[in-house]
């Protein structure tokens, strides 16, 4: 019986070695797709740079016709605040971090136009969706108006949110979405293949089309991210077959752990690493401050996702050539006019736009978002025209 036993292990081995042994190799390679954090939904590639516009305006005149129903939540028996003064609770994915303190910004200069709003940012220091919850059940027994929230982890926040809309407090999601019935409307910065394009392009760019790259993002269940790296692999997949993804770790919105993972990634596969995607606001200061550290920003660079001011030194020195962002100021400032038009009912659901102050009118897509605009790619060319 041993001897049969031991010839049993061998053949299993036999037969695990060459998956175990399998690298991970380019977009293409489905196994290895499923290793680089993204999310299972349904892509949309735009457009690959050259192609003609009149191909894809068929598409997407389409999409563009095609009327996707309201799919938010609605509070229950919410009291009637329409004029009045309101409380929200600011519940980012942490504090202590400049992107967050930037949104947080926007919203307070918002609220101070408006004159009936007061903002409470309260949120945890590190990025812990228990964390969030326990704010988010906290407040509501407080008896909070509204909650805005950017979340850590769009399944797990939910339940805590539908409670809160069960409460009769309104839920407005910004940065980071919930499953779509546990808030009534979420602001979204950009979209996420507007988004996926900025970045492959502004990579291919540095690297080639051939390029080897890895991906730093924060959680793995960080939905924003996910779904970023779901249309970036879509696209590339379509635009830029060749492109050899590597893998994906996770900083868990920590610059400290990202110049670590960093590192890490350089050490593991040397000159063969071209680029790093940095996925958040802190992984992109993180990952160009150790390349620009271990002195090898003539191998690899980071095209990443951060605000101007924490990059600048990194986009002058070449480490990290292009950023990627949108204005957290301005996403903010519209989710705080979002509120607004949903407290004093002029925003309800089948609406196609809702007005926010200077940005002017913001269009619904998808049923229940508010797009904020397109990404602004960050270069040595512009990156003092910006002031966040």
């Amino acid at each position: 019986m041993l001897k049969k036993s031991v010839v049993a292990l061998v053949l299993v081995a036999m037969l695990l070695t060459p998956v175990l042994a399998a690298p991970l190799k380019a977009a293409n390679d489905a196994p290895s797709r499923m290793l680089l954090g993204q999310d299972d939904l349904p892509t949309n590639p735009l457009a690959c740079p050259g192609e003609e516009e009149a191909m894809e305006e068929p598409a997407a005149t389409e999409e563009a016709e095609e009327v996707v129903e309201y799919n938010g939540g609605q509070p229950v028996d919410a009291p009637d605040l329409a004029g009045q003064d309101i409380r929200v609770l600011d519940l980012p994915k942490l504090i202590g971090i400049a992107y967050f303190a930037a949104t947080t910004k926007g919203l307070n200069e918002a609220a101070e136009e408006l004159g009936n709003m007061e903002i409470i940012t309260d949120a945890p220091t590190e990025a812990s969706v228990d964390d969030q919850i326990t704010f988010i059940e906290n407040y509501v027994t407080q008896g909070i108006d509204v909650i805005a929230f950017a979340s850590n982890d769009p399944v797990a926040i939910s339940p805590a949110l539908r409670n809160a809309l069960e409460q009769g407090v309104h839920v407005i999601g910004f940065d980071a979405d919930s499953e779509p019935d546990a808030r009534e409307w979420f602001v979204n910065q950009a979209t996420f293949n507007g988004m996926a394009k900025a970045m492959v392009d502004s990579m291919v760019e540095e690297v080639g089309a051939d390029g080897s790259v890895a991906i730093i993002t924060s959680s793995l269940t960080a939905p924003n991210q996910n779904r970023w790296i779901s249309e970036m692999l879509a696209y590339a997949d379509k635009c830029y077959p060749d492109l050899n993804w590597l893998e994906t770790v996770p900083s868990e919105e920590d610059q400290q752990l990202a110049f670590q993972r960093a590192q890490e990634l350089v050490n593991k596969y040397g000159e063969d690493l071209d680029g790093i995607f940095a996925m958040s606001s802190v992984a992109g200061p993180g990952a160009a401050d150790a390349l620009t550290q271990m002195g090898v920003c003539d191998q690899t660079i980071t095209v990443g996702i951060s605000t101007p001011n924490q990059m600048r030194p990194f986009i002058e020195n070449g480490c990290a050539p292009k950023v990627v962002l949108w204005n957290p100021i301005d996403l903010g400032y519209a989710t705080a006019y979002v509120i607004r038009a949903v407290i004093d009912g002029e925003l309800l659901p089948g609406a196609t736009e809702v007005e926010a102050g200077r940005l002017g009118t913001l269009p619904v897509i998808n049923g229940s978002e508010i797009l904020l605009g397109p990404p602004t790619v960050f270069t040595q060319e512009n990156i003092n025209d910006f002031d966040f």
